[in-house]
């Protein structure tokens, strides 16, 4: 039972990181734009959040010098893709070489720096509940506050005039430029507020999951975050259970090696791509079933007046 409570707890912490990270892409392609700089921009926001951290010992400051990196990245992106109208893959693959070659220099010097005790956290009461409080109630609050994202994003999409907005814009730029809205600064304000997330998934993966600084630490989770928007079907609450699938299936493999399993550490390593490669090979069989929830207007670019 303290082995289940360990892996639940886990869960929910790995698939935090990648709960956040895919909130924000959704946001982006909500809007018409594809980013494939996550990875990038989740290594500079999180060597930003690092060093804040050692800096300052704040996680607070660090969790926003994270949001605000990534968000000036994604600003930069957001600018050359739409204004400038270069291709929104080329670009994405740029920044994220970009932010793996910055966040390896910039990083050099806080190789050997480790942050001091962290914080324990727990909700009283329910934190002594058998199994679910040690796996449920004993988090750090933004574990909390990806799944009031969730909740909070779905509401806007859905039931707010802002995100009925946005989603025009990501399905018809051209209908709703006709009707007076801005659609290119309300992309840039959706590329911005999704690098943003990213920026803070970056900064809890190092601040909070480590804690310390590794080059190349987010190892692929902004790919598998950007796949989790189409294992969605760009929904935010199937975007939260996604994130917690593949959480699960990263900590089963150190779960497994904990239990002296006899399988090769490497063949563990890669369950979690793996589990992300099935996954949409199953989705990619329907076609249709895509097409229908996909934003109709995603990767394509906008040219008012045209």
């Amino acid at each position: 039972m303290d082995q289940l409570a360990l892996l639940l707890a886990a869960t929910l912490n790995a698939g935090t990181v990648l709960a956040i990270a895919g909130l924000g892409l959704l946001i982006n392609e909500r809007a018409g734009i594809i980013n494939l700089g996550a990875e990038g921009l989740m290594l500079v926001a999180a060597i930003a959040g690092f060093a804040t951290a050692v800096g300052t010992g704040s996680d607070v400051l660090a969790f926003a010098a994270g949001a605000a990196a990534g968000a000036v990245l994604a600003a930069v992106f957001g600018v050359l893709v739409i204004w400038l109208n270069t291709n929104q893959y080329a670009t994405g693959l740029a920044l994220s070489l970009f932010g793996t070659g910055f966040s390896a220099f910039v990083g050099i010097r806080y190789t050997q720096e480790r942050l001091g005790d962290r914080m324990k956290f727990e909700i009283p009461g329910l934190a002594d509940i058998p199994l679910v409080g040690p796996a449920l109630f004993k988090q750090h609050p933004l574990v909390y506050g990806a799944m009031l994202m969730a909740l909070a994003l779905a509401w806007f999409l859905y039931r707010s005039r802002a995100g009925l907005v946005l989603r025009a814009v990501g399905e018809s730029p051209e209908s709703a430029h006709a009707l007076g809205y801005p659609v290119r600064r309300i992309r840039l304000a959706a590329v911005v507020a999704g690098g943003a997330l990213c920026g803070v998934a970056g900064a809890y993966l190092s601040v909070v999951y480590t804690p310390l600084w590794v080059e190349g630490m987010v190892a692929g989770k902004g790919w598998i975050a950007l796949a989790l928007t189409t294992f969605a079907t760009w929904r935010p609450a199937r975007v939260l259970l996604g994130a917690y699938l593949f959480g699960g299936v990263t900590m089963l493999q150190f779960h497994l090696q904990g239990e002296g399993v006899e399988i090769a550490s490497q063949w563990l390593t890669m369950l979690p791509y793996v589990a992300t490669i099935v996954v949409l090979v199953l989705i990619s069989r329907n076609p249709t079933w895509i097409r229908v929830n996909m934003p109709a207007s995603l990767g394509k670019p906008f040219f008012p007046g045209s």
